[in-house]
């Protein structure tokens, strides 16, 4: 479980965010209370800018909030952020930004390393990651020659590899063509249903209204609606949500 008490986060010049003001100090969360249960699809949405991937690297202690805390499993991130990191894995916009190998198998193994654990171990969890996005026997490809869609499911099967309670996602779907966001849309789909949690940050909703079991909108710095998709799906235009055509069965 994921628990935000009154979050307060301000930017300072030189911090490397697009919602950051290099110039002045930038209030980009004012006051976030927010609770996620465990195994909760949530989306996170909101217009660019509005702070979603700023509030979200605070659940595993990438930022540290200037007011107020998170709490993960309990436990202040602040506290425990190996506990956080652990519990909470992240994907980024940008997969490329992430990787610390040359090939697949290398990079999706690293966070397991870092664990300490046995060999065998790490094996057992990479080959699990990497089957449960669809990249079984891939290990050995160079990650400079995949493409977008394969370097953002390569990107998620690390994280998925350190086997977290809660998977977040930033942006996923940017810069995939559409039969790459209907797999990857597939993956999370399934990876819910085994029991992992699933936070999604994004600002189109498409294909995801179906998914999810809430969204939570951000809109300068706020929570501005919270709730199913079926209520807060009115709401989304007049927040500069892109609104999806319709909401599958």
């Amino acid at each position: 479980m994921i628990e935000v008490r009154d979050l307060v986060y301000r930017y300072n010049e030189g911090d490397g965010d697009d919602n950051s003001d290099p110039d002045r100090a930038n209030t980009v969360l004012c006051g976030i209370d927010l609770s996620i249960p465990e195994g909760e699809f949530l989306v996170l949405a909101g217009p660019n800018g509005s702070g979603k991937t700023t509030l979200v690297r605070h659940f595993n202690g990438l930022l540290e909030p200037d007011d107020g805390e998170v709490l993960v499993n309990g436990k202040k991130v602040s506290e425990a952020p190996l506990a956080a990191r652990s519990a909470v894995g992240m994907t980024f916009q940008h997969p490329r930004d992430s990787f610390v190998a040359s090939v697949v198998e290398a990079d999706v193994a690293f966070g397991p390393e870092n664990l300490g654990l046995e060999r065998e171990e790490i094996d057992r969890r990479a080959e699990r990651a990497l089957s449960a996005v669809g990249m079984s026997g891939r290990g050995g490809d160079r990650l400079d020659r995949l493409s977008g869609g394969e370097q953002t499911r390569v990107a998620i099967a690390g994280a998925l590899a350190m086997e977290p309670a809660v998977l977040v996602l930033d942006e996923p779907f940017a810069g995939l063509d559409w039969p790459a966001r209907e797999r990857l849309l597939d993956h999370l789909a399934a990876l819910h249903q085994a029991g992992t949690g699933v936070i999604v940050v994004t600002h189109d909703l498409t294909d995801l209204l179906s998914l999810a079991e809430r969204v939570a909108v951000l809109a300068d710095g706020r929570i501005a609606a919270d709730g199913p998709p079926e209520i807060v799906r009115d709401r989304l235009s007049a927040l500069g949500v892109r609104e999806p055509p319709s909401i599958e069965s």
